[in-house]
């Protein structure tokens, strides 16, 4: 649809798909743009068009399905959309029902969307740090296994994230990486202030070859560097601004 841009990954082919920003949508003020958060406190009116808007431009007449976001490693199958009041407590999804867009809310976080087009399985799965230490992208190939994908046939995209540039953490959340495997000392370097910075997206990718999927394509896209094009959690709260966006990104099998 003109005016929302869809940033697509060329490891998912001929899927619909793609990781959306804020540019295209209804929403005012500091939300301003294409805002498909429920949890913002956004104009519900506006809200409904931004995703009505945002399924126009990646599958016409799909049906969207969401999940409450914990930032956990758990996946759901899904058959059916959840009503909005009804969502489960999840972090990723995995489908073979054509029609169905899997879609996955950011603002900072990594959306990661998966395709087997040989088995027709399709996933999508939100990487935070605390998602992509549970190990969220291996729950989510496990899931799409169990549909009959083959790990060595998925394709698989980081979309829009945090940049190690603009992700300062400290010293405990470096040691809760460190502690979990001794090599993930090198998704940190030191940030101008001398405090650790980490790269979620070069974890995120780590996580993914390891498990041994075909592709891996990260889009290298900062979230928080660009805030004509993305919402970004981090930059609200360093502007003191009262609320902040969501994007989407999505994935369907077409019917």
């Amino acid at each position: 649809m003109s005016g929302v841009e869809v940033i697509r990954a060329v490891s998912l082919g001929g899927f619909p798909h793609g990781f959306l920003g804020r540019r295209g949508g209804v929403s005012t003020g500091q939300l301003e743009g294409l805002n498909v958060g429920y949890g913002s406190s956004d104009d519900r009116s506006a809200i409904d068009e931004n995703r009505r808007r945002a399924v126009a431009a990646l599958l016409p007449d799909a049906k969207l399905a969401t999940v409450h976001q914990v930032h956990s490693g758990e996946v759901v199958l899904v058959d059916e959309p959840w009503a909005q009041d009804e969502l489960p407590r999840a972090d990723a999804m995995v489908t073979d029902r054509p029609g169905l867009l899997l879609g996955i809310l950011t603002a900072d976080c990594a959306p990661v969307l998966f395709a087997d087009e040989e088995a027709g399985v399709i996933g999508a799965a939100h990487a935070g740090w605390r998602g992509a230490l549970a190990g969220v992208t291996d729950s989510t190939i496990a899931a799409m296994q169990r549909l009959g994908a083959r790990r060595d046939s998925i394709h698989a995209a980081v979309g829009p994230c945090i940049g190690q540039p603009s992700y300062e953490v400290d010293e405990d959340f470096r040691d809760r990486f460190i502690e979990h495997e001794p090599d993930n000392e090198r998704f940190f370097t030191a940030g101008p202030a001398g405090r650790p910075h980490f790269d979620l997206e070069a974890y995120v990718v780590h996580r993914l070859i390891a498990a041994g999927v075909g592709e891996v394509e990260a889009l290298n896209l900062d979230t928080y560097a660009h805030p004509d094009r993305f919402y970004s959690y981090r930059r609200a709260t360093h502007r003191a601004e009262a609320d902040y966006g969501r994007q989407l990104s999505a994935i369907a099998i077409s019917g």
